[in-house]
């Protein structure tokens, strides 16, 4: 199964997430299952979609939930998710989009506690130095 098979799988019935995340989430998945890895694809997918949920359009609850939920559960949907072979810094910020970022919204103070607002976790990806 492709990366955009399981986004599509994980997105059926959730209403209001943005399509242009169809592309985003995918791209994600692509260069993180590159091998050796290119940290520098991943860390440029990443940061194109957490620029794009730091976005007024973007910034949704539809949006972060399903994101959230893709990178906490992928193998649900059919995506391995393995990302072990990244660097820490890298990992972390994965990690913490599978955690906090639905909380975003609705719960924003738990999201920043845990630095995982979209606008947080790009701070943290741009900061990493490959």
């Amino acid at each position: 199964m492709t990366s955009r098979d399981a986004w599509a799988n994980a997105v059926t019935n959730r209403p209001g997430v943005s399509t242009a995340l169809g592309e985003l989430v995918p791209a994600v998945c692509d260069a993180i299952d590159r091998r050796p890895a290119n940290v520098t694809a991943v860390k440029g997918a990443l940061d194109a979609l957490l620029t794009f949920l730091a976005s007024p359009e973007g910034r949704t609850t539809a949006n972060c939930e399903a994101v959230d939920r893709f990178f906490s559960v992928s193998e649900e949907y059919g995506w391995d998710g393995a990302w072990d072979h990244l660097p820490d810094q890298v990992q972390d910020v994965l990690a913490d989009m599978a955690g906090a970022l639905h909380d975003t919204i609705s719960t924003p103070n738990v999201a920043e506690n845990f630095e995982s607002t979209p606008e947080q976790l790009l701070a943290r990806l741009r900061a990493v130095r490959v």
